[in-house]
């Protein structure tokens, strides 16, 4: 018997998990818009569950962190959409395989008046990525460029509140993503 070497770090032998949410306000929906050097690209609010916590924990955490939202004073909360990551990424680190839990929101107009307008995000040597938290019709969210890769899906709802019978959309893959 011959014993092969096996790599030190298997592609996507990690598994994250980031909670994220599409906050309505009437047709609008919350997305923070990233300018970098040779892209622009939005994201759901949301981040990484950390060691320790639930998902609702995290959710409500990271919503508080980048809007400024309370999750208590908003109606909803229900999963929307569940994305499977299996791409690889520029960069250092080996890419985990992430899952992406889309959870809906509702809030009124007096309570999106109070809600942040910019979001940080610490970058891994310490500084701060600035983000801009945009309020988009939900139905043009097909004509940008969103990750996790739900703009055709978030416009093809009939309307905010419309149910979604299949959770899962597809999965994100080397084969029909690249990163930029």
């Amino acid at each position: 018997m011959t014993n092969t070497p096996r790599p030190s770090t298997a592609p996507f032998s990690r598994v994250g998990i980031r909670t994220g949410a599409l906050v309505f306000c009437g047709n609008d929906v919350a997305l923070i818009r990233r300018d970098r050097p040779d892209s622009t690209h939005y994201t759901p609010p949301g981040g990484n569950v950390e060691h320790g916590e639930d998902l609702q924990q995290a959710l409500s955490r990271e919503l508080s962190e980048e809007l400024d939202l309370d999750t208590g004073q908003a109606e909803g909360g229900d999963l929307l959409w569940v994305v499977d990551q299996r791409v690889t990424r520029p960069g250092p680190t080996p890419p985990p395989r992430k899952l992406h839990l889309i959870y809906r929101f509702h809030i009124t107009p007096e309570l999106r008046a109070t809600l942040a307008r910019t979001e940080q995000d610490e970058l891994p040597d310490g500084s701060h990525e600035t983000g801009i938290i945009e309020w988009v019709d939900y139905r043009k969210a097909a004509d940008l460029p969103i990750f996790p890769p739900l703009g055709e899906a978030l416009a093809a709802l009939p309307d905010p509140r419309a149910t979604v019978t299949d959770a899962a959309l597809e999965a994100v893959t080397d084969e029909n993503y690249t990163w930029v």
